[in-house]
């Protein structure tokens, strides 16, 4: 809707897992690195975690890319399967025929007859498998048995896990540490820095054909804020103010466009910089508090030393400077002393 406004051949802040828009950070340049050494290491588990959104499926999908022709790739997009499911969805990503009620020997019979046949003529096969924190355990032991599948040599099959931080708890379990050993390596996605978003939203623009600069520098940190750096929330965030300032008429992207696409996109009144202020303003309020209790420890202590002193006429002048001070504590303290000493 919004590409010829802005003089755009696409859509630059889609959330698909797009290699042409991946922009490479010092850790994601890393995170490949990982991943492509794992692979020429011939054998074991690659593990690359993340919260939701950091990138691992887009790192992934630029691995590909990269890989050499004799690599055959089965893809488990949808981990929530039984053993035999699994399997069964190994076979088809290859291309192994087998029975339709097959048992898991059988399954595995014809995967490794198809991995012998592969090494034979000179190729590797990897599997990978994204949302692996949703992997039942039968179905991670089961991935364990396949690294099993062997020459005299090296492992038959790669296996690349790509999931949330949770997989490494899962990994972390008693029974499945045996798993956790075979891991060759292993590396986690943080959010991007408030200079690699920037970097990140001008990267995107530029591949999709805008020249310039869009947002504003308030702009920009708005949309750090709201995203904390995520780059799935950035992109959404970032489409939404473009739709924004399109309906505006606007060619350039102020604070007030993006904080309006924030409310709309997640979901909440308000951004979380308000909520930061309104959190300060709470912090100032209690502070205040303090404060007064202070002063009516303060009063209830000359109030003892009142009634210790049996004075009346001590104790209703006290009630009186407190009261007429209204919260100026030092000049409440001031006319006290000057009471004491005189």
């Amino acid at each position: 809707m919004y590409q010829n406004f802005f003089g755009l051949h696409e859509k630059p802040f889609s959330i698909a897992p797009d290699p042409r828009y991946l922009y490479m950070t010092d850790q994601h340049r890393e995170a490949l690195a990982h991943l492509l050494f794992g692979i020429g290491d011939e054998g074991g588990f690659i593990l690359l975690t993340g919260d939701i959104g950091t990138g691992k499926t887009t790192i992934c999908r630029s691995l590909l890319n990269q890989l050499p022709d004799n690599a055959d790739i089965a893809f488990i997009v949808n981990p929530r399967l039984s053993v035999n499911e699994l399997l069964q969805s190994i076979c088809d990503e290859l291309g192994i025929a087998y029975a339709e009620n097959s048992s898991i020997k059988v399954l595995v019979d014809n995967l490794n007859q198809f991995l012998l046949e592969s090494y034979a003529s000179g190729r590797n096969t990897i599997l990978i498998i994204d949302e692996a924190q949703n992997l039942a355990d039968e179905v991670l032991e089961q991935l364990r048995l396949l690294t099993n599948l062997e020459t005299s040599e090296k492992k038959l099959l790669q296996l690349i896990l790509l999931g949330q931080p949770e997989l490494n708890d899962k990994l972390a379990q008693d029974n499945l540490r045996q798993l956790a050993q075979r891991v060759t390596a292993r590396f986690h996605l943080q959010p991007l820095s408030f200079e690699e978003t920037t970097a990140y939203i001008k990267h995107r623009l530029h591949i999709a054909g805008f020249r310039g600069e869009l947002f504003s520098r308030a702009a920009l940190k708005h949309i750090h804020s709201e995203s904390r750096g995520v780059p799935r929330l950035v992109n959404v965030i970032c489409d939404r103010s473009m739709l924004g300032a399109y309906t505006k008429d606007s060619i350039e992207i102020e604070y007030p466009i993006v904080l309006d696409a924030c409310k709309e996109v997640l979901g909440r009144d308000g951004s979380r910089a308000a909520a930061q202020r309104s959190s300060s303003l709470s912090i100032n309020i209690s502070d205040s508090n303090m404060a007064w209790v202070a002063r009516l420890g303060i009063l209830l202590l000359l109030i003892g030393l009142g009634f210790v002193m049996f004075s009346t006429d001590f104790l209703e002048s006290v009630l009186t400077i407190f009261q007429q001070s209204r919260g100026k504590t030092m000049a409440v303290m001031s006319s006290l002393s000057s009471m004491l000493v005189g």
